[in-house]
């Protein structure tokens, strides 16, 4: 069980234990929480029934979650330094463990938001503070495989929440979305407390950080609670509220531009920023967090709009349009080990970018011309599993690339800046998907309807007959519209690679 200690690595939380068994057990909460962000959407219906609100009211309950996370989430590499980062862990774990379970107990609107808030405080520490675990737990050459672990549940996770979701809620209850995390969190909590240890040169840095009258940085983070929860606000309510035609979205929107510019400037220039923007000097870092917030951009909206089709279209339950994406999960599950072996022994891995960032553009243009309003339940499921197949092999390199550079003190900032990021891009490819399938939905309604005149018929049926018919086809073809946008993206992007720089070389045997 033990594992000789590596004298390269005195900020490895290890200790005398396997680094690979210790990275299995910290790399169980993120899993939990990164679900947590799509095991509820699938069964906004059931729980807005339950707690007798509307569909628009329903919506605060992802809502809420993805503010509050985003609050905590840019400082928390700052909190793991003053509080330490196995303690931090180890609140983190508790705090989104309880609340789970006040979710799971809400009889209200009210409940259930506030237990979301809380839940999204709790869950903002626990994927960079892992991040940060394993980037100190191995050495360069071995710590692209470490990530490969990780990225494991960043990209499987998302994935398997609404299968798990769906199938939770057809068959028992929504309450067990929530209550699923109560064991898991006590296991997490336990094997922590246990196996993972707070290197002595952590708690050195600490005590010197406290000795030195630590002036907590009180207008950085009011400004990045302010900055980016308002982004939070605004990315998912622009389409609900009609966009910049509301005064809700126009006031949102200033309030973002002012708050997070003046962030910039104020953290910049802070002596002791509570967000280090400074590591963003680093060309690796900045171009490594450019494309992952790429992958999140991809990622998280194809895993909404694949499972939205199949619910709109073609009249599948929650459990079934979840079920889409299992074979996509699978593929990345099993494509993940591969791009950690393959990322740590290719000397370039920016061909490795560059090749996976053109599978995945290319798959998602051109595999969306095999999707039709009769497609198979396999044709979509294949059609997910060789659209993701590539991400391990883009998440991995993107995530070692990052921390070329970066001295190891600020890898707990780093991981955060980067988790943000990913985040940032999910959410923000969220809200321009979902914006331009009804701009897309009312452009190709418009040509279709051309054709129609109310004077007559088209193929022996009325135009009664044929305007829902109509509807179906637009809605259709704005999805096709959708996926083909998300591949270009990728393939826009791929210019980028070039500029990153490679890793340092192995040390001799």
């Amino acid at each position: 069980m033990s594992g000789s200690a590596d004298p390269r690595l005195p900020r490895s939380p290890a200790g005398p234990y396997n680094p690979w068994m210790v990275a299995g057990m910290i790399a169980l909460a993120p899993f939990m929480e990164v679900l947590d962000t799509t095991i509820a959407n699938v069964a906004l219906n059931h729980i807005g029934g339950s707690l007798a609100i509307s569909q628009d009211e329903s919506t605060w309950v992802l809502t809420s979650y993805l503010v509050a996370n985003s609050i905590v989430l840019p400082i928390s590499g700052w909190l793991a330094q003053v509080i330490g980062r196995k303690r931090y862990y180890q609140i983190c774990v508790v705090l989104f463990t309880v609340s789970s379970v006040l979710c799971a107990a809400s009889t209200s609107l009210t409940m259930m938001v506030i237990a979301r808030c809380l839940q999204g405080l709790g869950g903002a520490g626990l994927a960079p503070t892992t991040q940060s675990m394993l980037a100190d737990m191995f050495p360069p050459e071995k710590r692209a495989q470490g990530f490969a672990l990780f990225g494991v549940t960043v990209i499987t996770a998302p994935a398997t929440g609404p299968i798990l979701g769906g199938w939770l809620t057809d068959h028992l209850s929504w309450h067990w979305i929530f209550l699923i995390n109560l064991p898991i969190g006590l296991i997490a909590f336990t094997l922590t407390a246990i196996f993972v240890s707070e290197p002595a040169v952590m708690i050195a840095e600490r005590r010197e950080l406290l000795a030195k009258r630590l002036r907590l940085d009180y207008l950085g983070i009011a400004l990045a609670a302010i900055g980016f929860g308002t982004l939070q606000i605004f990315l998912d309510k622009f389409q609900e509220e009609d966009g910049f035609s509301s005064t809700f979205i126009v006031t949102t929107f200033c309030v973002v531009v002012v708050s997070l510019s003046l962030l910039v400037v104020w953290e910049w220039t802070h002596p002791n920023p509570v967000l280090n923007l400074r590591l963003f000097k680093s060309r690796n870092f900045a171009i490594a967090n450019a494309l992952m917030f790429v992958v999140g951009f991809i990622l998280i909206s194809s895993t909404q709009l694949l499972p939205q089709l199949a619910q709109t279209l073609l009249g599948y339950n929650a459990e079934t349009s979840g079920l889409c994406m299992a074979f996509g999960g699978m593929a990345t599950l099993v494509m993940m080990p591969i791009a950690g072996l393959t990322s740590g022994r290719i000397g370039k891995p920016k061909w490795l970018l560059i090749g996976a960032l053109t599978w995945l553009g290319l798959a998602t243009v051109f595999l969306q011309g095999s999707i039709a309003p009769d497609v198979s339940f396999g044709t979509l499921s294949l059609y997910r599993g060789l659209q993701v197949c590539a991400l391990p092999f883009l998440f991995v390199p993107i995530t070692a690339a990052a921390y070329v550079g970066v001295p190891p003190r600020n890898f707990g900032e780093a991981a955060a800046l980067i988790n943000q990021n990913r985040n940032i891009g999910g959410s923000v490819g969220i809200s321009i998907v979902t914006t331009l399938l009804a701009w897309r939905t009312q452009f190709h309604h418009a040509r279709l309807a051309e054709a129609i005149t109310p004077y007559g018929s088209l193929h022996g049926m009325t135009v009664a007959q044929i305007a829902p018919i109509l509807q179906t086809q637009a809605v259709f073809m704005s999805y096709l519209d959708m996926f083909r946008f998300v591949g270009l993206l990728a393939l826009i992007v791929v210019p980028a690679v070039l500029f990153l720089n490679p890793p340092p070389p192995k040390p001799a045997a």
